[in-house]
């Protein structure tokens, strides 16, 4: 089975825990890494725009992303949110196996 971290950026701590907790709860994601306070430097609509983001790290599998980039943009306040799927290609084999057994 193939594994992928998926990365997401939110708006707020409260935000991001909301998502995060969604997709364990329904089994779309082993686990959820929550790391605040990342600042972010972008154009959007033609103007250069710096804030504070949150950032997510949902541990899953290939199957299940189109499912939770469903879910997270039912649940995000952006109109067009950050979430891509990055393939992980080695690690600690049992902890692959945990992630692969935690999503159905």
């Amino acid at each position: 089975m193939k594994i992928n971290f998926v990365y997401i950026t939110v708006g707020s701590m409260q935000e991001a825990e909301v998502i995060g907790k969604a997709l364990v709860e329904s089994k779309l994601a082993a686990c959820v890494n929550i790391i605040d306070k990342m600042s972010s430097i972008y154009m959007w609509q033609g103007k250069l725009q710096q804030d504070n983001e949150v950032i997510v790290i949902a541990k899953t599998v290939e199957a299940k992303i189109p499912q939770i980039v469903d879910r997270v943009k039912s649940l995000h306040s952006y109109e067009c949110p950050c979430i891509v799927s990055l393939p992980v290609s080695g690690g600690n084999q049992a902890f692959l196996d945990w992630i692969a057994d935690s999503v159905y």
